[in-house]
């Protein structure tokens, strides 16, 4: 039997009834069937066809859109080379995973590595999914694969190319600074690159730019390849947004030095042990020599999201704590920064040129505040004052804070930076983290978050001015090694 003969037959046995519930089914078995068919021949552009029927059947969009363009593509190639037929399949999985598919687009991936295994763009981006989807050890290893086969990755402007950048990165682990959402797929190329997989004789092969944005944004990572990093900056001969010495600056522990003139603003005392003390007594003494009391906060390095962030009360807990973690950490001075109403806020400003734009508000009953589990979504109230403080944060803030806000990222000094905090009784400003690694992004354009968006596009547009400003347009054209990989629509 061909894989063809897999395909949806009428089944005699299931004649639908006409109810909704009972043409979904028939719909999702068509669908799955399909599926099956296509994991034994994922080349197959009648299997395509058919899946474009069925998911336009069952209104699937992410399914209807991976496999039009996917026969599109097929048509096109003929009787390709195995290298650009995987680029099919690589479109395929790259449309489900914009569209949050994991299990698609890892599927499909593994069917673009199957056809093609050296496909490095493919490892890149199964890479992240695993990694989204908790595989680490599997992330890692598609990670590493990816950037030694290959260190730079060429995403050319979809349609009308205005600027190149690249983007240097870091393959191995994270602190790559997330600014997909600050440059347009249309008039934007961009080059990706791993620097800390490549030597410096490779530099000198990379494509035409117009500006580099340095997105190892994190100082922690950035540290150890900060001699190479300062090097490329050097003989580049563009300009860098972001450069190496500025990311120096914002380390945890020195945040509160760099923004001491900052008469509004209450930065937490935070130190960086490097080695775990000899013992709880020893780091009692360096906790008293450097002022940190309890409550405090501990952290591993280079870790964002709160993850592993946990709060202690005393030695008691803090030192095992620390002897289980067993790595590097920062130690932090808890603030309590309940509000009147007994709720936590959480502010973002996004800086762009050294200019704050508001970004978000979380609004939490828990300290640990984070947007996705704040319940903003499921309260009207919340997603109001937010709103309010992203129309106007200055009248929402009041002036006291804002004119710190607007000096914080002065003194930060960054080309693209972020600002996360709460705001006190007083109108002063209490940070909670001020560096290169904010993420910003776009929400669904139909989705309860759509409120966002014009305000996220007014960051982007403000980042945009700054790269035409920093960096004119080459006229060389932009020759890339691979197909760019399919943009969010």
């Amino acid at each position: 039997m061909t894989p063809t003969d897999e395909s949806p037959a009428p089944d005699a046995s299931a004649r639908s009834d006409g109810s909704p519930q009972q043409e979904t089914q028939q719909q999702s078995d068509a669908i799955e069937r399909l599926s099956r068919a296509l994991d034994a021949a994922p080349l197959d552009a009648t299997l395509h066809a058919r899946m474009i029927e069925a998911t336009h059947a069952a209104r699937d969009e992410a399914g209807f859109t991976a496999h039009r363009l996917a026969l599109a593509a097929l048509a096109a190639l003929g009787n390709a080379p195995p290298e650009q037929m995987a680029l099919v399949l690589y479109n395929v999985a790259t449309v489900y995973a914009i569209k949050g598919r994991r299990d698609d687009a890892i599927r499909w991936y593994l069917h673009a590595l199957g056809v093609h295994p050296d496909l490095a763009i493919a490892h890149q981006n199964l890479a992240a999914v695993l990694e989204a989807a908790g595989d680490k050890r599997g992330a890692l290893s598609h990670r590493d694969r990816a950037y030694r086969l290959q260190r730079a990755f060429v995403e050319p402007a979809v349609r009308d190319e205005r600027r190149r950048v690249l983007i240097l990165g870091v393959g191995k682990g994270t602190g790559n600074v997330p600014i997909d959402a600050m440059l347009s797929f249309e008039t934007t190329s961009r080059i990706r690159y791993a620097i800390d997989y490549a030597d410096d004789a490779e530099d000198a092969r990379l494509p035409p730019y117009d500006v580099v944005f340095n997105a190892i944004g994190d100082p922690d990572i950035a540290q150890p390849l900060s001699p190479r990093i300062a090097r490329f900056a050097r003989r580049c001969g563009r300009p860098v947004l972001n450069p190496p010495d500025a990311i120096e600056r914002t380390f945890r522990h020195r945040t509160a030095t760099q923004l001491a003139p900052v008469r509004d603003a209450i930065v937490p005392r935070c130190i960086r042990l490097d080695a775990k003390p000899a013992s709880a007594d020893a780091l009692a003494r360096q906790l008293a020599q450097h002022d940190v009391t309890f409550p405090l906060l501990m952290r591993p390095l280079a870790v964002h999201g709160g993850e592993q962030l946990a709060r202690h009360a005393s030695i008691d807990t803090l030192w095992p704590a620390l002897v289980a973690l067993d790595a590097p950490c920062y130690l932090t001075a808890y603030h309590d920064f309940r509000s009147a109403d007994g709720y936590f806020r959480k502010y973002r400003v996004i800086y762009v040129d050294r200019e704050p734009y508001a970004y978000h508000l979380a609004i939490s009953p828990q300290w640990m505040v984070h947007y996705f589990s704040a319940e903003m979504t499921d309260t009207r109230w919340k997603l109001e004052e937010e709103t309010r403080f992203l129309a106007d944060p200055r009248a929402a803030l009041g002036a006291r804070a804002m004119d710190a806000i607007v000096e914080i990222g002065r003194g930060l000094d960054l080309d693209y930076g972020g600002l996360d905090f709460a705001l006190t009784s007083a109108q002063q400003v209490l940070v909670f983290e001020a560096n290169a690694t904010m993420l910003a992004h776009r929400e669904a354009r139909n989705g309860p978050l759509a409120h966002k968006n014009p305000f996220i596009e007014r960051i982007a547009a403000a980042f945009e001015r700054m790269l035409d400003a920093r960096g004119g347009r080459m006229d060389s054209p932009l020759a890339s090694p691979l197909s760019s990989p399919v943009a969010p629509a």
